[in-house]
């Protein structure tokens, strides 16, 4: 004889249901849990080497080399910062890199933008080729092209000369991708509806695509002003006048061949930094938005 299991009522369904949800919400906070305690290693692991930066530079040179070492200097020592801004050509320096970066930032905002939308909404022959090859300069590296572009750069005339320092800067096609990538997503039918009325290539150009890409090109502006700002091999290279040094070169020349003044070089390094870091945090949301713009299909 079979016996028929008697039916669940409709309490016992409610705390069975009840109990999934808790589970489930116990499997997600775990999740976040374990996500935001990866984060916020990762995070702590990135900053610590600026504070430790930082910190070096509020010491004398004498209380750096103690033991055990103190992550905060008390009383902070300011010395290193009034001989940073009070050395002879340290604002000259400054003046030098500010000229350059912004000088590569904005003739790469007019450039990239239109060769951007040539390769995004024109058509013409060779142009997924073109593309490519533009692409293919990001896998050679600065090794391997700083011989040739030294020689073709001093060929020119241009060592020691603002020139020599921008004109280089320029060739980098990461814009070109951005821009291209992101001018993708736009949707067609605003450019058509302008060419229905009459609009030239330029007008479209100027007054519908640059509008609606204001993300990746005031992410395009903070990373080839940062990437400008902090380089530092090409710059030695071609322009060893120290007149002509950028923050980065001049730097590196307080150290001397038997002695390095640290709390100098920290104070030197958080300087050069600090502009950066300012630009960053008040672009970071554009930054970002631009910086997904391959990521996200519409």
């Amino acid at each position: 004889m079979t016996t028929v299991a008697p039916a669940r009522t409709r309490g016992q369904v409610a705390e069975i249901r009840r109990a999934a949800e808790r589970a489930h919400l116990r499997r997600r906070l775990l999740w976040w849990a374990l996500a935001y305690s990866v984060l916020i290693v990762a995070g702590v692991a990135a900053i610590l080497p600026f504070l430790y930066v930082v910190s070096l530079s509020l010491k004398h040179t004498e209380s750096l080399i103690e033991y055990p070492p103190r992550w905060i200097p008390i009383p902070p020592y300011y010395g290193n910062y009034a001989a940073i801004i009070h050395h002879d050509l340290f604002l000259r320096w400054f003046l030098n890199t500010l000229i350059v970066a912004s000088s590569v930032t904005v003739i790469k905002l007019v450039i990239d933008p239109m060769a951007g939308y040539a390769f995004a909404k024109m058509d013409f022959p060779f142009k997924e080729s073109l593309f490519m090859l533009s692409l293919s300069m990001l896998m050679i590296p600065l090794a391997a092209t700083l011989i040739p572009m030294y020689l073709l750069v001093r060929g020119l005339g241009f060592q020691n000369t603002y020139p020599g320092l921008i004109l280089p800067g320029l060739a980098a096609p990461m814009g070109i991708f951005l821009l291209r990538t992101f001018m993708e997503q736009l949707p067609k039918d605003l450019e058509n509806a302008a060419r229905l009325d009459g609009a030239s290539e330029p007008y479209i150009f100027a007054r519908i695509i640059l509008p609606l890409c204001k993300p990746a090109l005031v992410t395009l502006a903070i990373f080839t002003f940062l990437t400008q700002w902090v380089a530092f091999v090409w710059p030695l290279v071609i322009a060893p006048d120290p007149n002509m040094f950028l923050l980065t070169t001049g730097l590196s020349s307080f150290k001397a061949q038997y002695r390095v003044d640290w709390g100098l070089v920290a104070a030197g390094m958080v300087l050069v930094l600090l502009p950066t870091a300012v630009a960053f945090v008040l672009f970071m949301r554009q930054f970002i938005a631009g910086s997904l713009a391959g990521a996200l299909k519409q």
